[in-house]
């Protein structure tokens, strides 16, 4: 057996009301925000339940539940860097990681650059060790009738 361990993560938010919305912790301008009780990052927040996946630790609900008010509009970098490092107590390092958003808008190409790096050093791991995708979903199901927007996200850990 290898010290492999390999996670995957999902996260959904509905659209509503706003002007922005925050992506691998990149406040982008938009016509809606997203209804979430942090600031609602759902590349962050599926990359955090990859990375604890793997490690077996639970998902992020069980870190930062959302029925706890100190959590209320917190930047989700921060839980990304604490994840970082309760894994590395636990032995592990990080090998990489790779995410996909799926969302009719806003578009994200210029700002996948700048999601990397910031993924990159909340991590600790050299830029290209982190992979930042979008997609639409082609005008099909909640996504494509711009209900909300989604993202997967996947970890590959290595116990030290």
């Amino acid at each position: 057996m290898t010290g492999l361990r390999i996670g995957q993560g999902y996260d959904v938010h509905a659209w509503q009301a706003g002007d922005h919305v925050t992506l691998g912790g990149v406040r982008i301008a938009h016509t809606q925000a997203v209804r979430a009780h942090s600031d609602g990052d759902v590349l962050l927040h599926a990359l955090c339940d990859a990375l604890l996946g793997a490690a077996a630790l639970g998902d992020i609900g069980m870190h930062f539940p959302d029925t706890d008010a100190q959590w209320r509009g917190a930047d989700s970098r921060a839980f990304v860097r604490h994840i970082r490092e309760l894994l590395g107590a636990q032995g592990f390092a990080i090998v990489n990681v790779d995410a996909t958003v799926l969302a009719e808008a806003p578009r994200l190409g210029k700002h996948r650059q700048t999601m990397r790096e910031y993924i990159a050093a909340d991590l600790q791991l050299a830029l290209d060790r982190v992979s930042v995708k979008a997609t639409t979903s082609e005008g099909l199901g909640f996504i494509g009738r711009r209900e909300g927007l989604a993202c997967h996200a996947i970890a590959l850990l290595e116990k030290e």
